[in-house]
């Protein structure tokens, strides 16, 4: 089977040869630190550890349309202030700079948002500017290729996720009780970005085999928006989407959420968001195994192995990756480390959970050459 083949039928429950073998990504500083620790200098991780073509998206911005200039305005010698792409003021380090501290953020109440933001959410030109880029012409003509061997997707945007980026987590939260009616035209106006911007791309013959939105709305605790107010805001928004979606074939929608999202998770179902991603496991423990018992087949899952136990022995990734075994020759889930791979995980570890993986979901999928270079012993 080809890898768009294998995922379509993996997220529809047909048969297949096996599941897709795919990763979340690695934090910037990972493949650094793991070149000391055998990964050659020079390649590129999906290459090296001989991934299914993964997360190919169609490059379509459906946010701020310009972005915001980003600038460097404070050199702290191991970190820097700077002003990024959304207006977030941020410190981040020059080299363990993959979660940067936010300082100051350009969104803050009706005078900013009317100013600074709103004219920057017109999603009628989206798809003609992407045409419009140099060389895109090419791969537009390769994505619409019938007989593609990857799947393709496409951005669906963000409702809550991107406001909570742009105006801080603070600000948005007390916001939605001060204000309700300017989060509502926030909402409405992104809503209205994301679908006059998805639209043309739809209508212009590509086919798509998933949707996929961002939000990280939540945390260890649970929600940052109340399951109330996110059935009144969210819902109905949603379903304006994955119905525009549904119309044009892309059935299956994922989100991207960290953190506790059981009470979401069925909203989102409610939505037409079938597809939760990445399902990390954190402290509260959340699993796959138990969101397919209490939802069965109508959520897919992504996502739902946790990166901190890739930090600790081989027995214990051997286990997990057995455990779960049953749950992937099910189909609807796509197994794969719950966030990028921090650099605290030992490079050995991951080669040895990749060989699991290859064996059991891949059903004993041959290993690559680089994958030889583990030798030691499980522990």
């Amino acid at each position: 089977m080809t890898a768009r083949e294998r995922y379509h039928a993996t997220m529809h429950y047909l048969p297949r040869d096996r599941a897709p073998i795919m990763d979340f990504g690695f934090w910037d500083e990972t493949p650094a630190v793991w070149q000391q620790q055998g990964l050659p200098e020079g390649v590129h991780t999906d290459d090296f550890f001989g991934m299914d073509p993964q997360w190919i998206d169609l490059p379509l911005n459906l946010g701020l349309s310009p972005h915001f200039g980003e600038r460097v305005l404070e050199d702290r010698g191991e970190t820097e202030i700077v002003m990024n792409c959304d207006g977030v003021t941020v410190e981040r380090g020059k080299f363990m700079g993959s979660i940067p501290k936010h300082l100051d953020h350009a969104l803050k109440g009706r005078e900013t948002w009317e100013r600074d933001f709103k004219w920057r959410l017109d999603g009628r030109n989206r798809f003609s500017d992407l045409q419009s880029r140099p060389g895109m012409a090419d791969v537009l003509a390769k994505h619409a290729d019938p007989n593609r061997d990857y799947p393709l997707g496409i951005p669906a945007g963000s409702l809550y996720g991107w406001l909570r980026l742009w105006m801080g987590v603070e600000n948005i939260s007390l916001l939605v009780h001060d204000d309700p009616a300017l989060f509502e035209e926030m909402v409405e106006t992104v809503a209205n970005c994301i679908i006059d911007g998805l639209t043309p791309a739809l209508e212009s013959g590509l086919t798509f085999d998933y949707a996929l939105m961002w939000e990280d709305m939540a945390y260890r605790c649970g929600p940052l928006l109340s399951p109330r107010m996110f059935k009144q805001y969210l819902v109905p928004r949603y379903r304006r989407i994955t119905e525009l979606l549904l119309k044009h074939g892309v059935d299956i929608v994922l989100v991207d959420c960290d953190g506790d999202i059981s009470l979401l998770a069925p909203l989102w179902l409610e939505a037409g968001v079938n597809t939760m991603f990445p399902m990390e496991v954190g402290v509260w423990g959340a699993d796959p195994v138990a969101y397919r018992r209490k939802y069965g087949k109508d959520m897919r899952i992504v996502g739902g192995i946790g990166k901190v136990l890739l930090a600790t022995t081989r027995d214990a990734i051997r286990k997990e990756v057995e455990r779960l075994t049953p749950l992937v020759e099910e189909g609807g889930f796509i197994p794969t480390p719950d966030h990028r791979v921090p650099p605290d995980v030992p490079f050995d570890n991951y080669l040895y959970y990749l060989e699991c993986a290859r064996e059991l979901w891949g059903h004993n999928l041959p290993n690559l050459r680089p994958m030889q270079m583990h030798s030691k012993p499980p522990a």
